[in-house]
């Protein structure tokens, strides 16, 4: 197997240094602070974040939370890294990322994508368990985490045209940079179709891809009768239709920033780019529908608005990866269920408050043989943060020996 090569020039530490300026200046926007009027529906969730959630929070913002405390506390927790990579017609980019070896000599290179509006903090809890040695020869990962271009403490990108191939380009290249000529994958959200682009765009490298968020057509008469006569009939669990019913409820009542984001993103990014509280608000409302009563503390919500308040492209920077995937530059960048590496193995895990969460037979439609797949009780949109020790054995059964594995092992001459 490959190894990393985190000596060479072309990759240096990092440790996260947000500038006092930048906190003084958060600080400032925070006092200057003005909220809508109170009514007797302000705090109703179905109209969208409460105003007596967001006052707490502002307050704590202010009063109460150390970005100094949680900053140290990253740094300390998650050895990190930056490089610059070369993306075919657009200018090369610093890329931030995270990256653990694992001790064990069989190890697995990971990649691990986020989406919006999550960041590289999704991987904070996987991490220790992915690359721990597994039971009863279960596989152990190198993991690479990186912040996404526009995310984080990734470089912005300046030119229009920047869509799934590119973010896929970028990961490739990161892990090629590692020395991990072959991987597998693991993403949800945008991370799904990034890491199903990597497939499409790099099929003799990626070996294996798990993904939750899994997202397709319903079956097709054409390719797929049974499965659309079994669609028509309504045969499915209770678990497949409570996810449908979940599914239903996000298109119409919580798709509206897809819609905003991939038509328009410079007029919300205004609101982004200036208000820390805008932002709070926008990204707050997320955290809270889409994860399965999830706990959230104040100071975990904090810290993950602040990585987008302190990114280094700005938070607006973030949403545009909408647009460029509603209005693809070429054909080659179109998400296109079925443009996919048939010979990429699929791990699939649902969860039931994921944001989509369609029945497992859906999933047949994609291209790619499914080796692994499994239906959770609990969990949501953040699977990776949420609950981390199911994602974490999914990943392992999608890459073990009843999965990938022997394929994986063959493919890396272990």
């Amino acid at each position: 197997m490959a190894s990393a090569s985190d000596s060479a020039p072309a990759v240096q530490p990092y440790k996260i240094a947000v500038s006092d300026a930048a906190l003084e200046r958060l600080q400032a926007k925070l006092a200057l602070t003005t909220f809508p009027l109170e009514t007797d529906f302000s705090d109703d969730w179905k109209y969208g974040a409460p105003l007596t959630d967001i006052k707490r929070l502002v307050g704590a913002w202010r009063e109460t939370y150390d970005w100094r405390r949680a900053e140290a506390d990253l740094n300390a927790r998650l050895p990190q890294f930056t490089t610059t990579v070369s993306v075919d017609g657009h200018e090369d980019l610093k890329i931030h990322f995270v990256h653990k070896r694992s001790d064990s000599p069989d190890a697995i290179p990971l990649l691990f994508c986020h989406g919006w509006p999550g960041n590289f903090l999704e991987v904070l809890k996987i991490l220790p368990l992915l690359t721990s040695t597994g039971k009863d020869g279960e596989p152990s990962f190198h993991v690479v985490a990186p912040s996404l271009p526009n995310y984080g403490f990734s470089q912005g990108t300046s030119k229009p045209g920047f869509g799934l191939a590119q973010y896929a380009e970028v990961c490739h290249k990161l892990m090629q940079r590692l020395g991990y000529s072959r991987y597998v994958t693991q993403g949800g959200d945008w991370g799904f179709f990034i890491t199903r682009m990597m497939g499409s765009q790099y099929p003799s490298h990626v070996l294996g891809s798990h993904m939750n968020l899994i997202l397709t057509a319903p079956p097709s008469p054409l390719w797929n009768p049974l499965l659309t006569l079994q669609h028509v009939l309504g045969r499915y669990t209770a678990e497949e239709k409570a996810g449908l019913a979940r599914s239903s409820w996000f298109r119409a009542e919580g798709s509206g920033y897809n819609q905003l984001q991939g038509t328009k993103p410079h007029t919300p990014g205004f609101a982004l780019a200036d208000s820390p509280v805008a932002l709070l608000a926008w990204v707050y409302e997320k955290l809270r529908e889409w994860t399965d009563a999830y706990p959230w503390t104040d100071e975990e919500i904090l810290t993950w608005i602040s990585i987008y308040a302190f990114s280094d492209a700005g938070p607006d920077a973030s949403v545009r990866i909408y647009y460029e995937n509603l209005h693809p530059a070429d054909d080659g960048q179109k998400t296109g269920f079925l443009r996919y590496n048939a010979g990429v193995p699929l791990g699939l895990s649902y969860f039931p408050k994921d944001v989509i969460a369609l029945p497992s037979s859906w999933a047949r439609t994609l291209l790619g043989p499914v080796v692994f797949d499994r239906r959770h009780d609990r969990g949501g949109h953040f699977a990776a943060y949420e609950v981390p020790e199911l994602l974490v054995a999914d990943v392992r059964k999608t890459f073990g020996e009843d999965g990938a594995g022997p394929k994986i092992r063959k493919a890396l001459g272990s």
